[in-house]
């Protein structure tokens, strides 16, 4: 499994370095520089999230934006040439 990593300080805890460890012979890690968000898939799909499926979205609370990301991302999943283009776009394809 290739583990794209973007330098996230949640990343670099030691349960993540035991999960690291614990499974080195299935993983390659990747890591992004730092401050290199261009070179992330995930932030044109934020991007795209933010943008095209739910703009102007004022959620009354954390569960009712969970919801409606979920089932937008969902949405996004059934369309590869999206998930494509997002790779494209990191020139990461």
């Amino acid at each position: 499994m290739l583990i794209i990593w973007d330098g996230l300080p949640v990343h670099r805890s030691r349960k993540v370095a035991q999960f690291i460890s614990k499974h080195r012979d299935r993983l390659q890690i990747e890591r992004l520089p730092a401050y290199a968000p261009e070179l992330n898939p995930v932030e044109y799909l934020w991007g795209y999230l933010k943008h095209h499926a739910i703009p102007n979205l004022c959620p009354r609370n954390l569960s009712e934006l969970s919801t409606v990301a979920r089932r937008a991302l969902g949405r996004i999943r059934r369309k590869p040439c999206l998930i494509t283009a997002f790779w494209r776009q990191a020139e990461l394809f």
